[in-house]
């Protein structure tokens, strides 16, 4: 007996186009504002009002990197293992005629912190406490600020010593260093049970609120600010890696080429701080829009409650993050369902706000999640959803070697390429060659997302078009100014969004913009 070889279908899908300024088109970022400008750029250039929160040396090195991102930086020659010509490099002109937006490098609101300070509370013992003060350190500059300038301000630069960096994080193991001691103890992690005393109307317990935040200096300064405005963190060895140097003369941390630097750190500059993206997708259908779904434990929740939220992304390519009910919502080790009500009031709160923006519910809202739906949620989510809007569930996974996928050449397989298992069940390459580049950026062969369409309210999209919309979703980090991302954005920045949220400090707690959280 013969047995039948199965046939799976290979192809390609084309590389998304971009809009920007005068209804140009551009599969690149940086070549469509290089050419045109972003989409929807203003005819006058517009001031952007920056606010630094620094040391001393930061400050220095905060003038001087504003002043080389006005004049434009080049791409540094290739080294001799290098191509002479890296498409994937561009010269960075200058943030006015790239896009259209500027500020004066001596004019911004300069809040000077003292950077021995910051090294003492660095070094305190218990590390909740150790972010905490360095937290407060910043945080505090700036309300001061709020409280006696009446002077708005559209984006707030923290440019943090090294020492932060290396010490207030979770991982960081402060080994060497001399601790000093706190208020808490070096162990304490968690909040103290003190059952009896917590009735007493007196009792105060809000030195116990360290311990609601994860120890890391980057989620509490995004948390605390979700209420105030957008924030950038930059470290000093970002602006400038040079005056870091080893007793070898190499600079102490390898960064990018500082070209490459000032087109990721304008673009989320603009972003940040006007009502448009820089550029959005050519071909989104009309009335889709996109919502990335994520789970997160509270820290030292004594009740095991996770955090749900909910990221939308519409065709403009901005996006709008939602907070859930805090329940326990995990239900397996790596399975987390919300409640049939929690389920409704949350769709109901994206469509409100979809219709509200647009006039009309959507058509189409496609959820990308990492995990399933079951019948209680999914049922809950058709009942929020009116008549005439689909809801389709998708499922995003990445792989870790399951599926290869070669082809001849120097290259591996091509961007783009989708490798077909059924109707529901797809493999997408969103890393791979890019001719346009003609390079492949990553150390080893690509692995796929593997894409699985689980449920659908009325007709389930054709699985090739929801391909071309993860495709697409790849080119909207607007943190960046890259061809595109490995991860759809629906998934690239659920971990983040969830990491802050879960935060004792992310007070806000309406749907806000997701320029706050990147």
């Amino acid at each position: 007996m013969r047995l039948r070889e199965p046939s799976l279908l290979v192809e390609h899908l084309d590389e998304p186009h971009l809009d920007f300024r005068f209804d140009q088109k551009s599969h690149h970022p940086k070549d469509g504002l290089f050419l045109y400008g972003p989409h929807a750029a203003n005819k006058k250039i517009k001031e952007v009002r920056i606010g630094v929160v620094a040391t001393p040396k930061g400050m220095k090195l905060f003038r001087e990197w504003a002043k080389r991102l006005q004049n434009g930086i080049k791409v540094p020659p290739p080294g001799p293992t290098e191509k002479k010509d890296r498409l994937h490099l561009a010269d960075f002109i200058g943030l006015e005629e790239t896009f259209g937006i500027t500020f004066d490098p001596m004019g911004c609101s300069e809040l000077v912190v003292d950077s021995d300070e910051i090294e003492r509370a660095t070094r305190i013992e218990n590390k909740h406490e150790a972010v905490d003060v360095v937290a407060r350190i910043y945080a505090e500059r700036v309300k001061k600020f709020r409280r006696n300038e009446e002077r708005n301000i559209d984006v707030w630069l923290f440019v943090v010593p090294e020492m932060v960096y290396e010490r207030c994080r979770p991982e960081s193991k402060r080994t060497g260093l001399e601790l000093i001691a706190g208020k808490a103890s070096k162990k304490q992690k968690t909040r103290f049970s003190m059952p009896l005393f917590e009735s007493l109307p007196d009792f105060d317990t809000s030195g116990e609120d360290i311990f609601d935040d994860v120890p890391d200096f980057r989620r509490r300064i995004k948390a605390e600010f979700l209420a105030i405005a957008p924030s950038q963190i930059l470290r000093e060895t970002t602006l400038d890696p040079y005056s870091f140097l080893n007793s070898a003369g190499y600079p102490t941390r390898k960064a990018q080429d500082a070209a490459t630097i000032a087109w990721n750190l304008a673009t989320g500059l603009y972003y940040k701080s006007q009502s448009k993206p820089p550029w959005r997708l050519s071909d989104i259908r009309e009335g889709v829009c996109y919502i990335g779904m994520v789970y997160k434990k509270l820290p030292n929740n004594r009740d095991n409650h996770v955090c749900c939220a909910a990221q939308m992304f519409l065709t403009e390519g901005d996006g709008v993050v939602f907070r859930g009910a805090n329940r326990p919502w995990q239900t397996d080790e790596y399975e987390y369902h919300l409640s049939a009500k929690a389920a409704e009031q949350l769709l109901n709160t994206v469509i409100e706000t979809y219709t509200d923006m647009h006039g009309a519910p959507p058509k189409e809202l496609f959820i990308h999640g990492q995990t399933s739906f079951n019948d209680e949620e999914w049922d809950a989510f058709c009942r929020a959803a009116p008549p005439g809007t689909n809801v389709i569930g998708v499922r995003i996974k990445s792989t870790g070697g399951d599926a290869k996928l070669f082809r001849d050449g120097d290259y591996p397989v091509i961007r783009g390429t989708a490798l077909h298992l059924d109707d529901r069940n797809a493999y997408i390459w969103t890393s791979g060659y890019v001719p346009q580049l003609d390079t492949y950026i990553g150390p080893e062969t690509p692995n796929p997302l593997f894409i699985t369409i689980l449920r659908s309210k009325y007709r389930r999209p054709d699985m090739k078009s929801v391909l071309a919309d993860i495709m697409g979703l790849t080119k909207i980090n607007y943190n960046s100014c890259n061809f595109n991302d490995g991860l759809p954005v629906t998934v690239r920045f659920a971990k983040m969004v969830g990491d802050i949220l879960v935060m004792g400090s992310a007070k806000e707690g309406g749907p806000q913009p997701f320029k706050y959280y990147v």
